[in-house]
């Protein structure tokens, strides 16, 4: 995913530690560039994992600060929408001030956020640190990569090391669930966010040693209307969503709702009015472009929203330990990893546009598995690896490909905004998965549970249940974890098939491995 903010870039994802470049490390200038590699994929492989590592720990937080169901949402995801919503800004501003001075300041802040999360006595203070964790999380990506394509200057290594960045970032994203699990079997809820603090004081020291500052000859302008009304307009509708699932359709609702909707109407007219947009919505008229967002954007909310339910329903419907609900979700994060690595070779022999379409057929495939899994109680937990793997294929093309077809599909010059809009999908997909399918799951917990509470983990709460009462409680949620496996599924199958009909065929006289697309309404 993260390939795409170093636009262009283009080589396999291999190992950096290759024979050639091995060779080449004992002199001064290349050791220092792979210890300046090695000192930056730390806060990359953090900002990543801790867009997962809650999915496993939410039922320990939830029973040690008692968050209501909108809270419970927004701890997880406030998260992504920070990170989502400023990686452009942070990205521009690194240009205009300077890219490790951003990246110094962004770790800091991320370690100060972490801390602060660990520690934090209540849900709103969970969730604003949370938010602050976010906002120094969006500094890191593209300073990170900027500031390595300082230290490799050969073409060829620099391709390597951003294969070996893109492979942390990916990988990140599959162990956080698992990490976050192993944590919490010997430590309290707090321990997955102090995890973060060795790295940020390692990086801290070296970081100033290793790297050099960047910094950009013509940074584009920033026009701070654009930042607060996409981030106001996203947040109120989400707000509004999440609170119409969990509370019912109220005055509040009714009108943050259309508030955040006007605010992103006049974001993206505004957008088209300015000379250099934080957003170049005239790049979706092209069909590749436009299919290749929503690939990065579908998957990620797919994976967020049933890796986060899945793991309450391992944990609180059928009362597996932390632990083992860790190593159930580790068959699907090693195959994702590897799918991630073997993806290029796939691509090379297939073509980006049969991969395309892949992904959406196997995460399609693999998460209709959950409903056969989630029906039949701890016997269908071969069922539920089974779909955790099969899907992990299509999340591993996803992330694999989207960033490289993206940049493809347009003219070289805007190759940069297309780069930054493709992650930025990334991490929206990831908050909005928990956001929409998350609150679909809320909805019909609350439309269909026994009514004592908004949640599973508050009705568990109550003292005294009948037993009765309790498997009425779980069966809600196991529906609304179905429901949203299924409206994944059918998204996926739409887009898939969308693609079929949309995507060009590779034209043979311009790429004869069929690697890239013909152009298209260029």
């Amino acid at each position: 995913m993260a390939r795409g903010w170093l636009s262009g870039a283009a080589g396999p994802s291999v190992d950096l530690m290759s024979p050639h470049l091995t060779r080449t490390v004992r002199s001064g200038p290349q050791l220092r560039a792979v210890l300046g590699l090695l000192i930056v994929l730390g806060p990359i492989l953090l900002v990543s994992m801790d867009g997962s590592i809650l999915f496993l720990a939410m039922p320990r937080i939830s029973q040690a600060l008692a968050p209501s169901a909108d809270q419970a949402l927004w701890i997880l995801d406030g998260y992504g929408f920070a990170v989502g919503s400023l990686l452009i800004t942070f990205g521009n501003l690194g240009d205009r001030y300077g890219r490790l001075r951003l990246l110094m300041i962004g770790v800091t802040i991320f370690g100060i956020g972490s801390a602060a999360a660990a520690l934090a006595p209540s849900p709103e203070l969970l969730i604003a640190a949370r938010a602050l964790m976010g906002v120094a999380g969006a500094t890191l990506l593209p300073s990170a990569l900027a500031v390595l394509s300082e230290l490799f200057t050969d073409p060829r290594q620099r391709a390597r090391a951003i294969g070996v960045f893109a492979a942390t970032f990916s990988a990140g994203f599959a162990i956080g669930p698992v990490i976050g699990g192993v944590l919490l079997e010997r430590f309290w809820w707090g321990s997955v966010f102090l995890i973060n603090l060795p790295v940020v004081v390692l990086f801290v020291i070296f970081a100033p040693v290793l790297l050099r500052e960047v910094r950009s000859t013509r940074p584009g302008r920033i026009d701070p209307l654009s930042v607060i009304t996409s981030a106001a307009g996203l947040l109120l509708v989400i707000f509004a969503i999440k609170h119409a699932a969990t509370e019912g359709v109220s005055a509040a609702v009714m009108i943050t709702g259309p508030a955040g909707i006007a605010l992103l109407a006049w974001f993206g007219i505004r957008q088209r009015r300015l000379e250099t947009p934080l957003i170049d919505f005239s790049l979706f008229r092209d069909r590749v472009f436009t299919v290749a967002i929503v690939t990065g954007l579908l998957p990620l909310a797919a994976w967020s929203a049933t890796a986060y339910l899945s793991g309450v329903y391992l944990q609180s419907v059928l009362g597996i330990p932390v632990l083992q609900a860790a190593l159930l979700a580790l068959p699907g994060a090693a195959v994702l990893i590897a799918t991630c690595v073997l993806t290029p070779l796939v691509a090379d022999r297939l073509g980006k546009r049969t991969v395309l379409q892949l992904c959406h057929f196997t995460v399609a495939a693999g998460l209709l598995l959950l409903l056969p899994a989630a029906a039949t109680g701890t016997a269908g937990l071969s069922w539920y690896v089974a779909s955790t793997m099969i899907a992990g294929v299509g999340y591993g093309l996803s992330f694999s490909v989207v960033a490289d077809t993206a940049v493809g599909a347009v003219p070289p010059e805007r190759a940069g905004s297309a780069g930054a809009i493709a992650e930025t999908s990334n991490e929206l997909g990831n908050a909005l998965g928990i956001a929409l399918l998350g609150s679909l799951a809320a909805f019909l917990f609350r439309l269909s549970g026994p009514g004592l509470a908004p949640t599973l983990a508050e009705t568990l709460e109550l003292p005294g249940l009948p037993a009765m009462i309790i498997g009425e409680a779980k069966s809600a949620f196991v529906l609304g974890l179905q429901a949203a496996a299924l409206v994944a599924v059918l998204l996926h199958l739409a887009l898939g098939l969308l693609s079929a009909r949309w995507l060009p065929r590779p034209d043979p006289a311009q790429d004869p491995d069929g690697g890239r697309f013909s152009s298209i309404e260029r």
